[in-house]
């Protein structure tokens, strides 16, 4: 009888043991969160009380579907942010420069498409300034917002990029657009449904994306709301 009891003292403790390391988790996790979310130096969404939002589009593939996208903004009079990769401005200057001229804004996505929450200090700014320079020598345009590929960061990420004098762009809605199920009809829902005053809606130039736009468009306005740049919900003093 007294090897059950101590048995069961010892199952007791042990669950409440366990029961202490997952609300230890918990309450790390949701703090790193919430530190996260309020980081003065990170952008979820724009600081703007005006009924706007803003259109981020990361493009690093997906060339096929810019034209269209660009016809379908110009036809609605709307003007957004593209965040464009070095390695991909590089190759592909001409597009960038139609994104450009067609009075887009044009933000740095680091040059290559890699995780920079890995990344030390020194090489994400590298990433940042190499992209930075070529989108320079192509369109002359030193950009001043930079969105980390797949939304990946640490605090080199914040320090490098606040050093090359950019914001940190991240989003507050977004498409998924990338995932093959995301069809058009999903990409419609998962934008109207979340609508609010200074979001960054998240897309990527695809063939969902280009059926979809039309219709996120005309239910922005009809609730409305203008459809702008970054630079259009992000105000500093």
């Amino acid at each position: 009888m007294r090897l059950i009891i101590i048995n069961k003292k010892a199952l007791l403790l042990f669950f409440i043991v366990l029961v202490l390391i997952i609300l230890t988790i918990i309450v790390t996790l949701v703090y790193n969160r919430v530190e996260e979310t309020f980081n003065p130096d990170v952008y979820y969404q724009g600081n703007t009380d005006e009924k706007i939002l803003a259109f981020a589009c990361n493009v690093d593939w997906g060339n096929e579907y810019i034209p269209k996208m660009l016809k379908i903004f110009e036809d609605n009079n709307i003007k957004i942010t593209f965040f464009v990769t070095g390695r991909w401005a590089e190759k592909h200057g001409e597009i960038l420069k139609s994104i450009y001229e067609a009075g887009h804004e044009i933000g740095n996505h680091g040059y290559n498409h890699i995780d920079y929450d890995k990344l030390s200090y020194e090489k994400n700014k590298e990433e940042i300034e190499k992209a930075h320079n070529i989108i320079k020598d192509v369109i002359n345009v030193d950009s001043k917002y930079f969105a980390p590929p797949s939304g990946a960061f640490n605090d080199n990420t914040i320090r490098a990029s606040k050093d090359l004098g950019y914001e940190l762009i991240m989003w507050s809605i977004d498409t998924i657009d990338w995932r093959k199920d995301s069809t058009k009809d999903i990409i419609i829902r998962r934008v109207t449904e979340k609508i609010h005053k200074g979001a960054i809606v998240l897309m990527h130039p695809t063939e969902e994306t280009v059926k979809a736009l039309p219709e996120i468009i005309n239910y922005i306005h009809k609730i409305g709301y203008k459809i702008g740049r970054i630079s259009d919900i992000i105000k500093n003093d």
